[in-house]
């Protein structure tokens, strides 16, 4: 492992482009932790103390994406999300708008006319996200009830403004170093910087673990860890191989084709989408009762509320998050992975499934395998984001917000951008005819 990594530093333009990426990583980071202009850093601290000892699922949820900053209310406290959540938008809505379809069908310049109409997208969602996030703190509802002191000092109309447009220009500088990384570095650049913001909160989860459960409970932690990481990489590396034989054909004075490859369907063909689309739901609901709802509110709703949705360690939770990530896996990946146009990619370039015959036939196969191997990943995904919350209801008590650093969402993210980055050095080092990083 360490000599593809020697032979990595050792070539010039490689160690150039990973030494571009831990510059710009080191730079989010540290915007992750410079406070807005007119916040209470003091009272921010003391309030930040009490959520990582405490079991709110939303501000776990919140620091696990933001590495803290969006609680913080740092320069950088959107952070990449506006950014993903254009991608998924516009990556959604090619299905419904003709005019997105044609853009993706025509190459390089309509994937550039893509990525420009998301851009926009993203800064107008950072703008939202940003007025919603200043207005929840001027009013008092953004950290728990328990926090005391004002966490903006000046409440003006024009304060508010200058901390709103901060955080967006932020969110503006997160999603350009992103691109940059992607462009000049090593790796998916916006994947990097979640998990660069995952990775910094690693070491004070731990530490809350070992502090309110003791060095049993957290060695058991890490030993569970280390199995579902180990799981997460047999499964992410799984793929059903089909078969593709391209028939000879003459070109001029060229015979092209007469050569066999496979198509990779991927067990895991959503990625981690799902997860994200079923807790950013799932976790409404406890939002809108934490704004709706006073600390004395004994009503029956809200009791229900606390019971059977919000409550993390509820059976009824756990299995309403299984059902919605097994069908949110099922959606995106009717949405992304289109069968038909598949089959007709193959059958243009003289491409066919030996035994199946070209056109209409392929696609109904590559929809057959599809659904077979979704049904195992959707499975995989569900049970591997609901582990948290099984071990919390097995526990007594403790940090929602560490267990999620040390399994669930945060392991399927690592796993899979650190798979992804591998594999870009690897495939650039074997150019080099180095041994890679996966032999």
């Amino acid at each position: 492992m360490l000599s593809p990594l020697v032979a990595a530093f050792r070539t010039p333009d490689l160690r150039k482009k990973i030494l571009f990426v831990i510059g710009i990583v080191i730079l989010y980071r540290l915007g992750a932790t410079i406070p807005s202009p007119g916040v209470n850093y003091k009272v921010v601290n003391e309030c930040m103390d009490q959520i990582n000892s405490g079991d709110n699922q939303v501000y776990a949820l919140i620091n696990m994406f933001s590495g803290g900053a969006m609680l913080q209310l740092a320069v950088f406290a959107i952070g990449i999300m506006p950014y993903i959540t254009a991608s998924i938008i516009v990556q959604l809505l090619t299905v419904v708008i003709p005019r997105f379809e044609q853009l993706r069908k025509e190459g390089q310049s309509g994937q550039a006319k893509m990525t420009q109409y998301t851009r926009y997208l993203t800064v107008a969602l950072a703008l939202l996200q940003s007025t919603g996030i200043v207005a929840l703190a001027s009013r008092g509802q953004l950290l728990p009830d328990s926090c005391k002191g004002d966490v903006l000092s000046d409440e003006s109309v024009f304060a508010l403004t200058i901390v709103v447009l901060v955080m967006t220009a932020g969110a503006c500088v997160v999603m350009w170093m992103g691109e940059l990384i992607t462009e000049r570095g090593v790796g998916n650049g916006m994947s990097l910087l979640i998990f660069a913001g995952i990775s910094a909160r690693i070491p004070s989860e731990g530490k809350a673990i070992l502090d309110q459960r003791g060095a049993l409970a957290f060695s058991l932690v890490c030993v569970a860890a280390l199995v579902i990481i180990a799981g997460v990489v047999f499964v992410e590396q799984g793929q059903r191989r089909i078969p593709v034989q391209y028939a000879k054909r003459m070109v001029g004075r060229k015979m092209y084709g007469g050569s066999s490859t496979y198509l990779p369907l991927k067990v895991n063909q959503a990625g981690v989408i799902p997860v994200i689309f079923a807790s950013s739901l799932l976790y409404l609901p406890q939002l809108i009762l934490q704004l709706t709802a006073g600390s004395n509110d004994t009503s029956g709703w809200k009791k229900f509320m606390n019971d059977y949705l919000t409550d993390p360690t509820s059976w009824s939770h756990i299995l309403l998050y299984f059902a919605m990530i097994i069908f949110f896996t099922y959606f995106y990946v009717a949405v992304t992975f289109n069968p038909e146009e598949r089959a007709d990619d193959m059958k243009k370039y003289g491409g066919f499934i030996p035994g199946i015959r070209p056109g209409q036939p392929t696609a109904d196969y590559l929809g057959y395998v599809l659904s077979r191997i979704t049904l195992p990943g959707s499975i995989y995904l569900g049970i591997i984001a609901v582990l948290p919350n099984v071990f919390l209801d097995m526990s007594s008590g403790g940090s929602a917000s560490g267990l999620n650093f040390f399994g669930g969402t945060a392991v399927l993210i690592m796993v899979g951008v650190g798979l992804d980055t591998m594999k870009q050095v690897n495939s650039q080092l074997m150019q080099r005819k180095y041994e890679g990083f996966l032999k």
